[in-house]
């Protein structure tokens, strides 16, 4: 772009020249040297500098008819998805796999497109027989291929799903058919009847699927991915789905010092949702054991809506770690009563109880509001629009116990439905925004019917590319 503004201004300087008068004084077009070109900023210097925007003047309830103008934008964006024959045929091929299980591995596995499209070494060409529906099998060499009608109650195979793969050097186990346990007359013991059985195949290094309709390319997927040979874990991995209706659903994420991890939805070019966070936790000493908090490290997160409305924050997971460690260890949950003991006190328990459930609810949400910076911003008004909290509160009806009484014969408790009801409320982390005027307002309240249908109509279009046999 910089190359032809610098063209264009110097044909229009040439153009000025040659229609000048005769002055013989050459006119000598001045040559501005290239703009630095603009260096990306890295996801901390990101939230650095929109933490820094200053609150919104709009009240809350200004804010949120603005979200949910610019957010129902997005819904019409979601809305075309359901015309995209690229989806209904992949939730097509979904149903056809429910209805005739397919084993890849020639046991007894039910596999659906996700399973399809995860995995190498693996060959053959599957077409779909409406008449007698099932899958009819032919020998392939080169490519696992899928032929089957691109609408459900369509006769026609009009639909080609055609994967190839290079297999890395990963090899997995996974299981094809559980064992069956009961009981065996012979050796008279409970146990298994008929052994589990394992299938071995190694995990795909590169991944390419082509879907056609009636010829036509519909959508292509692409895949690479290097992986960790002392854990099996993807060092290195990229996914990209795009549909010839103009959605694209792209996936990467690297592991190392700083492990990054990035998603991005897109519409005709323009993004839906952008996904980018970056980790120095210590993946493989977490995946030995997820406990250890000092392996944790921190995390920074940027989530935007529309490219505007953006979720922002940055969390210290090694000090929330230890922050409810040590609430756990400093907060003896009381332990029940001796149910034959006549003097057991129920009532002191579940007061104790509540009390307990009282102080890890409160330490849950103060850890969070502690170790975890979040804040919802607008990038297109450059303001902050609230900082995301957390709160014990209790939700929902108490749950009612009734108090145990000792029968008249004193030999065990009973539960009398006429005795004496304890309330034991249920609690829970409430996520809250806080607004410049101190205003708070539940996040799933005030977005409900928002983030209630965004939700909805994600899933129903990432779920055609999960389809599981039943």
């Amino acid at each position: 772009m910089i190359k032809k503004l610098l063209l264009l201004s110097l044909i229009a300087s040439q153009l000025m020249i040659s229609c000048s008068s005769d002055n013989s004084d050459e006119v000598i077009p001045e040559v501005k040297p290239d703009p630095k070109p603009e260096v990306e900023l890295t996801i901390e210097e990101q939230i650095a500098a929109l933490l820094k925007q200053p609150y919104s003047n709009l009240t809350p309830a200004q804010q949120k008819t603005k979200f949910e103008a610019e957010a129902n934008e997005m819904l019409v964006q979601l809305d075309k998805s359901k015309t995209s024959g690229a989806i209904e045929a992949i939730k097509n091929l979904g149903r056809l796999f429910s209805l005739k299980h397919i084993d890849l591995f020639d046991g007894k596995s039910q596999n659906g497109v996700e399973e399809v499209l995860n995995i190498s070494g693996v060959y053959g060409t599957y077409t779909w027989d409406d008449a007698k529906k099932t899958w009819t099998k032919t020998a392939s060499t080169t490519e696992l291929k899928f032929v089957f009608p691109a609408k459900e109650g369509q006769t026609t195979n009009n639909a080609v799903l055609t994967s190839k793969s290079t297999s890395s050097s990963i090899k997995f186990s996974n299981v094809d058919t559980y064992a069956d346990w009961g009981y065996n007359s012979e050796t008279q013991q409970y146990g298994p009847i008929t052994p589990s059985v394992q299938d071995w195949f190694y995990l795909p290094s590169t991944v390419e699927a082509l879907l056609t309709i009636n010829g036509a390319q519909a959508a292509t997927f692409t895949s690479n991915a290097k992986y960790s040979s002392q854990n099996k874990s993807p060092e290195d991995y990229s996914y990209k789905l795009a549909l010839n209706d103009g959605y694209t659903w792209e996936m990467s994420g690297k592991k190392g010092t700083e492990t990054t991890s990035k998603a991005l939805f897109t519409y005709n070019g323009k993004s839906l949702i952008n996904f980018n966070v970056t980790s120095s936790a210590d993946i493989d000493k977490l995946i030995e054991n997820v406990e250890l908090s000092q392996y944790k490290g921190k995390a920074n997160t940027l989530f935007s809506i529309m490219d505007n409305f953006i979720v922002i924050g940055n969390t210290d997971l090694a000090a929330d770690a230890a922050d409810k460690e040590a609430l756990y260890k400093n907060n003896t949950r009381p332990a029940s009563p001796d149910g034959e003991n006549p003097k057991s006190d129920y009532k002191a328990y579940y007061t104790a109880l509540n009390a307990y459930e009282k102080k890890i609810s409160e330490g849950k949400a103060a850890s969070f509001n502690k170790n975890t910076k979040l804040s919802l911003v607008s990038k297109k008004d450059g303001t902050k629009i609230a900082d995301i909290v957390l709160r014990s509160e209790k939700v929902g009806d108490d749950y009612l116990v009734s108090l145990p009484v000792w029968n008249a014969q004193g030999k065990y408790w009973t539960w009398s439905p006429n005795g004496e009801l304890f309330a034991q409320p249920y609690l829970d982390e409430v996520v809250y925004l806080k607004f410049n005027d101190t205003t708070e307002a539940a996040m799933d309240v005030y977005f409900s019917e928002i983030f209630n249908s965004l939700h909805t109509k994600f899933t129903d279009f990432t779920s055609a590319f999960q389809t599981k046999s039943k």
